[in-house]
Formats: structure tokens, C-alpha cells, sequence
């Protein structure tokens, strides 16, 4: 069951209002992710939905998208738009990442990794540098097999 605020135009000179939920066309979507990109109900997602789909906008990661609009069936809907902000600020909002830390979120694990001190054995002494002759010397190599 859901409820909507009643919208009047009272007037013939004021435009109607439509007014859409998101959530009830998650269906919809999960059969046919391309109306997430036109679909006029998901012109107003909540801000981090919003963004993260911007951040999925290519073809390969509409369903994705998707994916994770859907987490909002099974999970807290707060939680879940949470994550999706922890994700877009860690720069990897995938629905894994997500996942991941809706589940840390919801077992009230925290969601920051833990700094990690390696041992002084591991430092650095030479910083490495790039080195292309080796696939210069290959590179020709496999040009001269190709000339003869």
C-alpha cells in the first residue's frame, strides 16, 4: 500500500502536476534498464541515486544502476542511499562497493578500512622506473620476424 499527497489545479491557467515515485517502477526497469535514462519517473531520484547514475550513464553499467536502485526493496532505503554517498566519495560506486558497505552499515561494522602501517621491511629503498627498451627491443624483434 502506498499514499500520495492529493495534487490539485484548481485553475485552468496553472499546468498540471504529475507526480511520480521512482520506487514503483523499479519493475519496470529491471525488465528494461533504458527507461532509467528517459523515464520521467527517475528525473528526480534522491541526490546520491541521482549521481551515481550520472556515474553509470554508459550502456554497460545502466543495468547495474538498476541493480542497485533495486537494493531499496530489501534494504532500508536511508541505509541504502548512505552507502551509494560512501561510494561516490571513495570514487568507485559500483554495486559491489555498495553492497559491501550497506552490509557494514546494517551489522554496524564500520565502513572505513583500517589504516595500515607496513613493517619498515617493506619500504621502498629505489623507486622503480619506467623502463621501455625491453618492449622496444620485443617490439622490433617481432617487426624484423614480420619483414622477412
Amino acid at each position: 500500500m502506498c499514499e500520495h499527497a492529493r495534487v490539485f489545479a484548481r485553475s485552468h491557467d496553472h499546468k498540471s502536476v504529475t507526480v511520480y515515485d521512482w520506487r514503483h517502477y523499479l519493475a519496470v526497469i529491471q525488465r528494461k534498464p533504458g527507461a532509467l535514462r528517459n523515464g520521467a519517473p527517475f528525473a528526480e531520484l534522491p541526490p546520491p541515486s541521482g549521481r551515481c547514475n550520472s556515474a553509470c550513464s554508459d550502456a554497460g553499467r545502466r543495468r547495474e544502476m538498476v541493480e542497485i536502485l533495486a537494493l531499496v526493496l530489501q534494504h532500508d532505503e536511508q541505509a541504502v542511499l548512505t552507502a551509494v554517498e560512501l561510494a561516490l566519495e571513495a570514487g568507485a560506486p559500483t554495486k559491489t562497493h555498495i553492497l559491501n558497505l550497506l552490509h557494514r552499515l546494517v551489522d554496524g561494522k564500520p565502513v572505513d578500512a583500517p589504516p595500515v602501517n607496513p613493517p619498515n621491511a617493506l619500504t621502498l629503498t629505489i623507486e622503480p622506473r619506467a623502463n621501455v627498451e625491453r618492449y622496444d627491443a620485443l617490439r622490433k624483434a617481432r617487426e624484423a620476424r614480420h619483414a622477412s
